[in-house]
């Protein structure tokens, strides 16, 4: 099941198994910024099909960052329809190997424990977060922050966002809307409190890179967040990383454990420990 939500004329939210996708839509076609789990694949179709398209529409999928809940449509698209895929270097190189940047979802169980974490668990795990999948061939995207937009329905503007991932990508979209991916979330099945916030730190390749990628939000020109996972958020980038930052250190927490260093988890899908 798909639900799906304008928050522009031309602009949707798509929510799927606690994680969100975008299409972004000119005319007859559209962009995809990230694409669900694997499992989610038939929600994403849905959604596209939702605003009035079809799924030959889609002109290209731009992905904020190489995790399994955001990479796994992209495979049918190109697949089926040889969509291409943009995604920053770095993680388009862990994408093509499948050695991702993220905890394994039993890992994360077995850290936290408790009903919660056992149903999130159970949730990603049928949606094919135990599946280990490539995905080759993605477009890298332009080195640095170039602030160019990219010639693609929408006109998304690809801003480095490092620290979730080492690709991490920030996509500021006409008229004031930001998608953050997982640089900046307003809630997630693991956290206590909705608004917006750093995801929990274990989820995070490099913590202290997300935590400095803060300030870069900080600084664009944006009213709406539209976040990987939780509801879109409205007002200014100043004042969300600041409650991101404040929960971060302690005031208020969306998860006050379970707070890793950087490198202590092995990448998805390494046959390691």
């Amino acid at each position: 099941m798909v639900v799906v939500s304008r928050v522009a004329p031309d602009v949707f939210r798509c929510s799927g198994t606690h994680v969100n996708w975008y299409l972004l839509r000119e005319g007859r076609h559209l962009t995809l910024i990230d694409a669900g789990w694997s499992g989610d694949t038939a929600a994403v179709v849905a959604s596209v099909v939702a605003v009035g398209c079809d799924p030959r529409d889609v002109r290209a999928i731009v992905i904020t960052h190489a995790h399994a809940d955001h990479l796994g449509g992209a495979r049918h698209f190109r697949r089926e329809y040889g969509t291409p895929v943009h995604m920053a270097a770095a993680d388009a190189e862990h994408a093509a190997n499948g050695e991702l940047e993220q905890p394994r979802p039993l890992d994360v169980v077995r850290r936290l424990g408790g009903r919660r974490a056992l149903r999130w668990g159970l949730d990603v795990a049928r949606a094919g977060a135990l599946r280990r999948r490539s995905l080759p061939g993605a477009v890298p995207l332009p080195d640095g922050d170039s602030w160019e937009p990219l010639d693609l329905p929408g006109a998304p503007v690809p801003v480095a966002t490092p620290g979730h991932t080492s690709g991490s990508t920030s996509y500021m979209l006409p008229g004031g809307l930001l998608a953050t991916g997982d640089a900046l979330i307003t809630a997630h099945p693991l956290a206590r409190l909705t608004g917006p916030q750093l995801s929990p730190a274990f989820f995070a390749h490099d913590p202290a890179a997300a935590d400095a990628s803060l300030d870069v939000l900080a600084g664009l020109d944006a009213g709406v967040v539209l976040p990987g996972h939780g509801p879109v958020w409205r007002g200014s980038m100043g004042e969300a990383t600041r409650i991101a930052r404040w929960r971060a250190d302690g005031g208020g927490a969306s998860l006050r454990h379970g707070t890793r260093r950087a490198g202590s988890w092995q990448r998805s899908g390494s046959s390691k420990g």
